[in-house]
């Protein structure tokens, strides 16, 4: 059995501390959070079955690419922070350039004037990493047999479920953008439209696939029928992917990068990711003092806007592929550093921020832990809504987007190259206490949200120990871009109108699915067999904690 942390639970939360909501805690020795039911329920499957974490994980992420198509899907990317009961691990499967990307070949289809490759179609696909990420999971960390994993998808792609409320939403949304995109109205609208709420969807070409991943253990998908299939798609459709990118992917090991807040440490993947703009901002926020404010009040709200703000600035300017950073991780969170740039903060006047210089000379998140002490924290995203709106309909493939997160600025660190990642905006997060040992595995979804996601729930959960469910249900804000924001509706009017006076550009919404995100929260309380997990799952999505 793993070592237990120092206290059977290092935050008193208060659990009277909440917000409105159709949520409680949950909690259980072993657990998987998502957000869609079926998906958790697959998880708790393996691990009844005698699986472990990891593999509770694999089989949520294979349901999760069915019932959340406009998310994610077979043709996704994926990262993960992983605690194995003894130490972190960090794995990276986002998807590389096709060999024949360069900046000269999109400008010279697209135009002198192309900024950055398409949002949409083949010219927006990177070589998907998801279904990699599986089996390397498996293979290092897992128990059951991989097959046995992928039953659970085998079966709701093959009988169907039942499309949930906000999962239909968006589904409706998309179908205007995305009709016309090859394979995807043969593939996503079998009637000639999305379907309804509660009506019936299948994937058999998606159940075909997973049946192939299954007895291949992914060597298909890379070196196989699929990947032959994907290639010819591309080639009929305009792209140059090939089946020679398809088999020289890899995913890579390559740890965490963290920073201390509040006697923890919070961990992220190193880039390409953004996680850094998470740590970044709460490193900044050590300075203040969060804990004496009020969590939904003004002051505490606008000094984690300017943090965010400026650990945005330094993402957006340095952060890629790390083989083309000109600056490293380190650098951007040297403590001299972040201290001339916490400064700037001014705590009565909104600011648009620049990058400093540190140089001196619709995604799916889960979660799942077992009372053996392993937890998991794993994201999957298909980026944009359906991503790139392609489709290879026999395998039920639909195709990340995530090329389009590159530049055609051949002077910019995530300029496009053959074989290189760009800047990535799904991250997962773990938090462990002053002694190393693990706390909480989490993430928020939806776009430049995640690390704004981390910064709020944190801060509400050490500064203000609110549970992870109330830190989940609490009104969120989101920075986008110079003096703008969006705050959710039920913020409290006083405060919103005490940022306006600070200067803030307010946007009040109520469609936080996409603008303001979607968490789910795995908190180790002690000896997981004995004193086990308390555990969040967003309301603004459909999801679930299943625990037992």
């Amino acid at each position: 059995m793993s070592a237990s942390p120092s206290s059977p639970s290092s935050i008193p939360f208060d659990w009277r501390a909440g917000y409105p909501s159709v949520r409680q805690p949950v909690f259980a020795r072993n657990a998987v959070a998502t957000s869609h039911p079926l998906a958790a329920q697959a998880g708790l499957r393996m691990l009844a079955a005698g699986g472990n974490a990891v593999d509770a994980a694999i089989a949520t992420a294979a349901v999760m690419t069915l019932v959340e198509p406009c998310s994610n899907g077979l043709g996704s990317d994926a990262f993960c922070i992983l605690w194995d009961g003894q130490q972190l691990h960090g794995l990276n499967a986002s998807g590389t350039a096709p060999a024949g990307w360069s900046p000269a070949y999109f400008r010279g289809k697209y135009g002198a004037d192309a900024k950055t490759p398409p949002a949409r179609g083949w010219d927006a696909v990177t070589v998907p990493g998801a279904v990699a990420a599986w089996v390397t999971l498996s293979e290092r960390f897992g128990k059951l047999p991989f097959a046995d994993l992928l039953a659970p998808a085998i079966e709701v792609a093959e009988r169907g479920y039942a499309v949930p409320v906000i999962v239909q939403q968006k589904w409706a949304l998309a179908t205007p953008v995305l009709c016309g995109f090859p394979g995807f109205a043969e593939t996503f609208l079998p009637h000639g439209r999305a379907p309804d709420v509660g009506e019936r969807f299948t994937m058999p070409g998606a159940a075909r696939a997973l049946k192939a991943i299954a007895a291949t253990r992914g060597e298909a998908f890379y070196r196989g029928e699929i990947a032959a299939a994907a290639a010819a798609h591309a080639k009929q459709h305009g792209g140059v992917m090939t089946a020679a990118d398809f088999a020289s992917y890899r995913p890579e090991w390559v740890g965490t990068i963290s920073a201390e807040y509040r006697g923890h440490r919070l961990h992220e993947i190193p880039p390409n990711g953004q996680g850094i703009a998470a740590l970044i901002a709460l490193s900044l926020l050590r300075r203040f003092d969060l804990a004496s404010m009020d969590p939904d009040g003004p002051q505490a709200q606008h000094l984690q806007i300017e943090a965010m703000k400026l650990a945005f600035a330094d993402t957006y300017r340095y952060v890629s592929d790390p083989s083309s950073m000109d600056v490293t991780p380190l650098q951007l969170l040297d403590e001299a550093y972040l201290a001339e740039r916490a400064k700037l903060i001014d705590p009565s006047r909104a600011q648009d921020f620049g990058a400093g210089n540190p140089v001196k000379g619709g995604t799916i998140y889960l979660t799942a832990a077992d009372e053996r002490g392993m937890m998991v924290s794993f994201i999957q995203s298909n980026y944009m809504g359906f991503g790139s709106g392609v489709v290879v309909p026999e395998w039920g493939l639909s195709l990340q987007n995530r090329g389009h997160g590159f530049t055609l600025d051949e002077g910019h660190a995530n300029v496009v190259a053959p074989g290189k990642r760009p800047f990535h905006t799904i991250i997962p997060a773990f938090l462990t206490d002053g002694d190393g040992q693990p706390r909480m595995s989490f993430g928020v979804m939806g776009g430049n949200m995640q690390p704004q996601g981390h910064l709020q729930t944190v801060s509400r959960m050490l500064d203000h120990r609110q549970s992870p469910q109330a830190a989940c249900d609490a009104p969120r804000w989101r920075f986008n871009q110079g003096l703008s924001i969006n705050v959710e509706a039920t913020m409290r009017p006083v405060t919103i109108e005490a940022l306006r006076a600070r200067g803030h550009q307010i946007e009040s919404i109520h469609d936080s699915y996409q603008d303001l995100g979607a968490g789910q929260f795995i908190w180790r309380l002690g000896d997981p067999a004995v004193e086990g997990y308390v555990c969040a799952s967003d309301p603004r999505r459909d999801g679930l904690v299943a625990g037992w």
